[in-house]
């Protein structure tokens, strides 16, 4: 039997979802390793992923929480590159995809870590109303932008690469 043609990846329905768990994964990876890490964690330096141990205890999670937030964000770049071999990638989808992860990483982190598990707080020593809504809101904010863009996307048709021919 010879090998799918580029037309019959196009026409799989699944190289629709891998494009968008794609994003998906690349916005909560994002969102993990770059906005919670570096900015909350270490230029900021408001709080540890486990702040309810030793400073080294602090530090070993936040390496840990490092680590698995930069896989989530290759794991989404190789699917991204996957799906860019099958089809020409719609932008505006995958970028709701992303902004889909993002709002939904913060708002995880904000509600099962920060308020649930209370593993640890956006910030210490302050009134943390105003820290918790700005967090949440933000983040249920990003999740219904990149949810209506995957709406408003979700009718794309997925054409194959010309070959021969630069991509997108």
């Amino acid at each position: 039997m010879p090998p799918p043609t580029s037309e019959a990846h196009a026409a799989d329905p699944t190289v629709n979802r891998r494009l968008v768990l794609s994003g998906f994964l690349f916005g909560c990876g994002i969102a993990g390793s770059v906005i919670d890490l570096f900015v909350f964690h270490l230029l900021l330096q408001w709080h540890h992923f486990y702040d309810l141990s030793t400073t080294n205890i602090a530090l070993l999670t936040d390496g840990l929480f490092h680590g698995a937030t930069w896989l989530i964000t290759v794991w989404g770049l190789f699917m991204l590159g996957d799906v860019r071999h099958r089809v020409v990638v719609p932008w505006w989808r995958w970028s709701g995809a992303v902004l889909a992860g993002v709002g939904f990483f913060q708002l995880f982190d904000g509600l099962v870590f920060h308020k649930l598990l209370r593993i640890h707080q956006i910030r210490y020593g302050v009134d943390l109303f105003v820290y918790d809504l700005a967090w949440l809101g933000s983040a249920a904010l990003l999740l219904l932008v990149g949810a209506l863009i995957l709406w408003r996307t979700s009718g794309v048709h997925l054409r194959a690469p010309a070959s021969g021919q630069p991509r997108d």
